[in-house]
């Protein structure tokens, strides 16, 4: 039997998932962190990023010795996944030469904007062209120096193996790709750009060589294996596949990577991506266009904040029945509060709220603001405060989710995966209410981009076995327990009263998050 490692470094977790050859979950390990607003920006402090990469596998390796009463020798593949987008800078030397900043920084609309519009393509502000070009018109001094350009997920992966490559879906987050490659056309276009601020016109040199799901992306080295296990008991040579965005392991822990097929992600952030059968129509700066482990396009709605904002106030919640004498466990308050969710009333009793700890670029959000209020009339409870956290938390993806009708994409069903599931049937019935098509949730997805990662680093010991990554898939989910949620007319009307609501107040949310800004600013308006 053939044991496969899926690590994937996540905004609040970063998780090691342990699996067979059926994908069976043998073991798994967790390092819970947080990100962190540094002069204004979003970051996470690398030296963590790979404390938290020898936890999560220490963590790992101690669940499956009180599982099996087996001690740990070594996986037979390894796979890295992480947060996509993002800037990480390295000069020639390998020296970082700027703190990391996330897909959740809202600071590049100029940079976006121009090359949207160069391109004629949707470039969004988190991803990593829109972040170093913006440090380029910001004059920021460490960029004539940059000779790399990392995701969180490439940037370990090169640590241990010393290969700077990238899977194809994570590199489409880093700059638009096309027929297996960096899109040429484009970066022929943005070439003079930089040559006009007097740098290399190259800019592909600075990216990752592209690899395809299945292909050769190195081995673990001796200094790689002593970054996973400190004491040096690892052994090297160990093959990885190629690393992948949180987007396209959620493709694969939901079986949606062929086109036709949807998914819906639901953690920190969330986002629908539709597989496409055909191109979209028009240019929408809404759509992101990226593509799945083996190249095809997709069609993705990204909002930047879903749960944690329900995080904080069940936090909230655990403090009082603490104070009351209550033992309870943090995932039994989840339960609770989300199954009392739903007895809100038809119209949620008048509530409404904005779970925009970061920006929210779907919604205009420059800048974050955490608000809820209410109509007079309404009625505030335990059920209709509970039922607008939980509406409210996917809402951002639905201001959004016209354009893809529009753009030619139709949903017929979704398959839904991340934390937002864990309490059974609250969180698919309130997906499927907003996207109004059947919502399946399988068994797996409690595990997340991690075993989605581990698939991928399975699917490279097999590949000789398959036609492609979408055989693969067929076996491993033949037998996997699902369910399937249609939400009733009564259900979909709520979330439509509530999502009206929503959006008459949006400017409300918007006000409230320019007036936090200035506050911060130190501003008096």
């Amino acid at each position: 039997m053939k044991k496969i490692l899926g690590i994937e470094l996540g905004s609040t977790r970063i998780k090691a998932v342990l699996i067979d050859d059926n994908a069976n979950v043998l073991a798994t390990g967790i390092y819970d962190w947080a990100n962190r607003l540094v002069d204004g920006l979003w970051s996470y402090p690398l030296e963590l990023a790979l404390e938290g990469l020898a936890a999560s596998y220490a963590d790992m390796t101690e669940d499956y010795r009180k599982k099996t009463r087996d001690e740990f020798d070594a996986p037979d593949a390894i796979g890295i996944s992480g947060m996509m987008h993002g800037y990480l800078a390295l000069d020639k030397n390998d020296r970082q030469l700027a703190q990391f900043r996330t897909w959740r920084n809202t600071n590049t609309e100029e940079a976006a904007a121009i090359l949207s519009g160069t391109f004629q393509f949707n470039i969004p502000m988190r991803w990593s062209v829109s972040q170093y070009y913006q440090a380029v018109l910001n004059k920021e001094p460490h960029v004539p120096d940059v000779a790399k350009l990392m995701t969180l997920a490439g940037f370990i992966h090169y640590k241990l193996t010393g290969r700077f490559v990238t899977g194809i879906g994570e590199a489409s987050g880093m700059f638009p790709v096309s027929e297996g490659d960096y899109n040429k056309t484009m970066l022929e276009k943005f070439g003079p750009i930089l040559a006009g601020e007097g740098l290399d016109p190259d800019f592909k040199k600075l990216l990752p060589k592209i690899l395809k799901a299945g292909e050769d992306a190195g081995y673990l080295t001796e200094e790689g294996a002593k970054l996973l296990v400190r004491t040096g008991k690892l052994r090297a040579g160990i093959p990885l596949c190629p690393p992948e965005g949180d987007m396209q392991t959620g493709m694969v822990c939901s079986d949606t990577i062929a086109p036709g097929e949807a998914n819906f992600s639901a953690g920190t952030s969330c986002n629908i991506v539709a597989t496409l059968e055909r191109p979209l129509i028009g240019f929408r700066k809404e759509i992101d266009v990226l593509v799945t482990p083996e190249g095809y396009d997709t069609a993705m709605i990204h909002g930047n904040n879903c749960t944690s904002e329900i995080d904080n106030w069940v936090a909230l919640f655990g403090e009082v029945a603490a104070l009351c004498g209550a033992k309870v466990s943090k995932r039994e308050l989840y339960d609770i509060v989300y199954n009392k969710s739903l007895e809100g009333d038809a119209d949620t009793g008048g509530v409404v709220g904005y779970n925009y700890l970061a920006g929210e670029g779907i919604a205009g959000a420059e800048t974050g603001a955490l608000t809820v209020s209410r109509k007079p009339s309404g009625k505030l409870n335990l059920a209709n405060f509970m039922q607008m956290q939980v509406y409210s938390a996917i809402s951002a993806i639905a201001l959004g989710y016209d354009l893809l009708e529009e753009s030619g994409v139709k949903l017929t069903a979704v398959t839904a995966a991340g934390g937002f599931y864990k309490t059974k049937f609250v969180g698919q019935n309130a997906t499927s209410a907003l996207f109004k098509v059947p919502v399946t949730v399988m068994q797996t997805a409690g595990e997340g981009g991690a075993w989605g990662m581990a698939l991928l680093a399975a699917y490279m010991l097999e590949k000789d076995k398959y036609k492609d990554l979408s055989g693969f898939m067929r076996r491993i989910f033949a037998n996997v327990e699902k369910t399937t949620v249609m939400a009733s007319d009564e259900d979909v009307a709520k979330f439509d009263r509530f999502f009206a609501l929503y959006k008459q107040c949006l400017g409300a949310e918007l006000k409230m998050a320019e007036l936090f800004d200035a506050s911060e600013a130190g501003g008096n308006d």
